[in-house]
């Protein structure tokens, strides 16, 4: 059984600084292209950032410059470094692994930790 554990969310003036964790268990990440999204409050989910199994990455450009995204294969875990945060970063910060069966794919969620960042 596959499961994302989110962790590192919290309250942080506008500024400030979060790291948040996500470790996987039930499958090894190294193949695959996990990625972080978020919900703000009446908002839909949107992708925040992806991380490629080469490492190659990929950002919203509302957060480009702010946040890197970065992978330990040997931990099972990704990361999303977030600094210089401002209040449109509140919100529910998910992670989620897509894995491939041929041509079809499951999608594994993590429960998400809140992130709010006060001005």
């Amino acid at each position: 059984q596959v499961q994302l554990v989110e962790s590192g969310g919290g309250l942080v003036q506008a500024g400030g600084s979060l790291r948040l964790s996500c470790v996987v268990s039930g499958k090894s990440i190294s193949d695959d292209a996990p990625g972080w999204y978020r919900q703000a409050p009446g908002k839909q989910r949107e992708l925040v950032a992806a991380i490629t199994s080469g490492g190659g990455t990929h950002y919203a450009d509302s957060v480009k410059g702010r946040f890197t995204i970065s992978r330990d294969n040997a931990a099972n875990t990704v990361y999303l470094q977030m600094i210089s945060l401002k209040p449109d970063d509140t919100g529910i910060y998910y992670c989620k692994l897509r894995e491939w069966v041929g041509v079809l794919f499951t999608d594994y969620w993590g429960q998400g930790t809140q992130v709010t960042v006060s001005s």
